[in-house]
């Protein structure tokens, strides 16, 4: 494990009466691409100014190696932010926008412009760099942006949701030179956004944060796979959730009866007690379905509601008797094997080492 770059202790931050977050107390890795998400008004963006040093905290420190950042003008610190809107001059050529961060440091002419040229030249937009921002295209204007920042060579990189205003098609090639140009320059990035599968796509770890606080910090798998409470499986998506009391224990196990039945979990990192409240998620993707009733210990007949077919995966959006939402998420050349429409009838049924008992929190 790399040493910590970046320390955040107990940082707090509040505008008047509204506290935006709230005990931050976590590490950034020297080297690693770290993501941040949540909901609007989480706190996320906050705390990349504050890294940024556009915000200061209330109460608490942010410390970069030895030294209390606190107080450091934004101008003093090595931590370059890409923002959303890019935040381009329309008025300078792609390489003089480039350069203009050398320029305020005092770097002579010829060598600005050299380092300039090698930026654009990583980014594959070399043949642009005399070219008005104006005339280039969304993704030209997102490597222009990076190529400014990466210029100056610094030991973190900061990136406010960089793109979410771009096509589609555009998003997953831009996933694509961050995380090459991240794992070839070693330079530790800091990335705000949304979008769960650009997090999932490009983290090494992410935080998940929830009204101010963090809810959860993990590798991507882990998030996905073991939800450390009711917020992040709900944030995370295509997650089923289920809420009942502790029926009966066995050696690794227990039953939890439940409005849609009873259903075996395990217990292999959770204490459970007879008659207490309990949830437990499982992954859409780790939900099977069949036709007829299922042999085993976690089954549901639910009635199919309706159908997400996005590229070649479909998310079923079905219900049970007591109209509680079941998802199963799947192959669609699997799922034209059933020759299902709305309202047919089918069985649900998974592992139950697939289930993931929640924190009650």
């Amino acid at each position: 494990m790399t040493a910590p770059l970046v320390i955040f202790d107990k940082v707090q931050k509040h505008f008047g009466d509204f506290v935006a977050v709230n005990e931050l107390d976590f590490e950034i890795r020297e080297g690693e691409f770290l993501a941040i998400m949540g909901p609007s008004g989480c706190g996320k963006t906050t705390t990349l100014r504050m890294l940024a040093g556009l915000d200061t905290p209330t109460t608490g420190e942010i410390r970069l190696g030895d030294k209390v950042m606190n107080d450091v003008a934004p101008h003093e610190r090595d931590t370059p932010l890409v923002w959303q809107s890019l935040a381009l001059f329309p008025f300078l050529t792609a390489r003089e926008n480039v350069e203009f961060g050398l320029k305020m440091r005092g770097v002579g002419k010829v060598e600005r412009k050299e380092r300039a040229l090698k930026w654009l030249d990583k980014m594959q937009i070399l043949e642009f760099a005399d070219r008005d921002i104006s005339t280039l295209s969304g993704g030209q204007k997102q490597r222009v942006a990076l190529a400014r920042s990466l210029v100056m060579e610094p030991q973190i990189l900061l990136l406010d949701e960089p793109l979410s205003a771009l096509d589609a098609h555009l998003v997953i090639r831009m996933q694509a030179v961050l995380t090459d140009l991240q794992r070839e320059l070693g330079i530790t990035f800091v990335y705000v956004t949304h979008s769960q599968s650009e997090a999932f796509a490009m983290a090494d770890r992410v935080v998940i944060m929830g009204e101010g606080e963090i809810a959860q910090i993990g590798s991507p798998k882990d998030i996905y796979r073991e939800p450390a409470n009711q917020f992040v499986a709900e944030f995370v998506g295509r997650n089923n959730i289920l809420s009942g009391t502790v029926a009966t224990l066995a050696k690794g196990s227990a039953m939890i009866t439940t409005p849609s039945g009873d259903f075996t979990v395990p217990m292999n990192e959770v204490t459970l007690n007879e008659g207490q409240r309990a949830s437990f998620v499982i992954s859409a993707d780790l939900v099977h379905i069949a036709k007829g009733k299922p042999n085993g210990e976690n089954a549901a007949h639910c009635k199919l509601i309706s159908e997400e077919f996005v590229g070649s995966m479909v998310t079923l959006f079905l219900e049970d008797r007591t109209g509680h939402e079941f998802k199963v998420q799947m192959q669609e050349r699997e799922l034209s094997k059933f020759d299902l429409t709305g309202g047919d009838e089918i069985w649900l049924s998974w592992d139950t080492q697939s289930a993931h008992v929640l924190n009650e929190s």
